[in-house]
This record gives structure tokens, C-alpha cells and sequence, in this order.
């Protein structure tokens, strides 16, 4: 129950970077522009993710909720997904998930925050991941909501675009292939976190998977590419209305 008195605080504005200690590890809290969040609730266990959001942050001006900490969390190694109110082993299966009543408080703690960070409705919000899948070591997979066939399209070609200009640059970064939901068929499409998580909270998401290539080898010529990316988005959506 130590967590309690921490998710039924209110929510109160962020106006500068704030950090909070769970049970189990911490949330940064950092505020932006309004309406434009970053989260990352793996930043201690997807390698990079932490250090990647907090520049992707200071780069596009979103606000950010980092989460670190949440990693095994019992002798098996499983973990809090934290943006869902659930624990398992990283990769597993969504039918071995566990719901607890600490996976869930560390949840709502995670939202929360997102909640407070975007100092009104969420116009976009961006969740950054990592994996290790041998299956997904050459892509970049982009599962959304809110977006349709046609802005999937936009987004593909726009990151495209943003990706090979900067590859110019960083000629020994690897040429990841993009794939954008709902126009691309994915791998990892977010399917829990749109179900019963943080994805059902914004107008639009993009939940970002990253190999390892572009977090540990590639990781700055993909913070050029995933700064710029993420700011045209924000401008592509906006333009385009609700």
C-alpha cells in the first residue's frame, strides 16, 4: 500500500521537472508544449530509451514522463509494463500478464502523470520502447491511434524522407525500414496498452518501437531523425484537424 497515497494525490499542473518515488522505482515528470507528451515506461529495461527521451524531449520542446525502476521486479525477471496495469516477462505473451494490485497503482501513477505533463487534452501523445526481437532488428515498428490509412502514408513517407537526409550525415548508421500502422502490418502493434492501458486516453499515440540498432549503435543519428520526425508529425496533425 505504499504507493496509495501517491496515486490518489490530485492533478495539479506540472511547471517544472518533477520526480516521484514509487515502491519500486521513480517517474520524471517534465512539462513541454501543451497537448504533446513523450512517455517512456521502460526507461530502465529498453536500453537507451531513457537517455533517447530525455533528448528527444529537450529537442521537440514535448513534455516527458520517464519511468525507471519497474524492472524485475520478482526472481523470475518479470517487470511492471507500467503503461498498463499489468506485470510479466518482457516479450511473453499477452495471456501471461498479471493483473496486481501494485502493477495497477504504478499504472495510474504512469497516467497520471502523462495526464498532468500535458496540461490539458492530449493532442499527441508518444510512447518510446525498445526491443530485442531478431524478427524486428531491422525495423522501426510505429503503432498508432487516432490515425487512418492515409496519414499512416504521410507518416511512413515523412519519416522516410527525414531518415535518409540525415543518413547523409551518419553514413555508418543502419537504414532502418519504417512500418506505420494502420497502412503497415506490424509485428508489435500495442494491442494491451490500446485494450486496457495508456493508449486509450489519446486523441492520437504513436507507440514507437525501437531495435536495438538505433538505440545503442545508431542512437544519435536517430535522435536527429526522431526529433525532426516528431515535430512534423505534431505539425502534419495539426494541420489536419481532429
Amino acid at each position: 500500500m505504499a504507493l496509495l497515497p501517491f496515486a490518489l494525490q490530485g492533478c495539479a499542473t506540472i511547471s517544472a521537472e518533477r520526480e516521484t518515488a514509487l515502491a519500486r522505482g521513480q517517474l520524471v515528470a517534465l512539462p513541454g508544449r501543451p497537448g504533446l507528451v513523450i512517455g517512456a515506461p521502460h526507461g530502465g529495461s529498453d536500453d537507451g530509451t531513457d537517455r533517447m527521451s530525455r533528448e528527444l524531449a529537450r529537442r521537440t520542446g514535448f513534455g516527458l514522463v520517464l519511468a525507471t525502476g519497474f524492472a524485475r521486479i520478482d526472481a523470475e525477471g518479470r517487470r511492471f509494463h507500467v503503461n498498463r496495469p499489468t506485470a510479466g516477462l518482457p516479450g511473453r505473451p499477452a495471456n501471461e500478464e498479471m493483473y496486481t494490485e501494485e502493477a495497477r497503482l504504478v499504472y495510474e501513477a504512469y497516467a497520471a502523470r502523462l495526464k498532468e505533463v500535458s496540461r490539458g487534452p492530449f493532442r499527441l501523445l508518444v510512447e518510446l520502447h525498445g526491443n530485442a526481437r531478431q524478427e524486428s532488428a531491422g525495423l522501426i515498428e510505429i503503432a498508432t491511434v487516432g490515425v487512418d490509412r492515409r496519414q499512416a502514408w504521410q507518416l511512413r513517407t515523412l519519416f522516410e524522407l527525414i531518415r535518409d537526409a540525415h543518413l547523409r550525415s551518419w553514413p555508418d548508421a543502419p537504414r532502418l525500414t519504417v512500418l506505420v500502422e494502420p497502412g503497415d502490418r506490424l509485428l508489435l502493434s500495442a494491442t494491451r496498452a490500446k485494450e486496457i492501458g495508456v493508449l486509450r486516453l489519446p486523441q492520437r499515440a504513436l507507440h514507437i518501437e525501437l531495435p536495438r540498432a538505433a538505440r545503442v549503435q545508431g542512437r544519435e543519428a536517430y535522435l536527429d531523425i526522431l526529433s525532426e520526425f516528431l515535430v512534423e508529425a505534431a505539425r502534419l496533425f495539426q494541420a489536419g484537424g481532429p
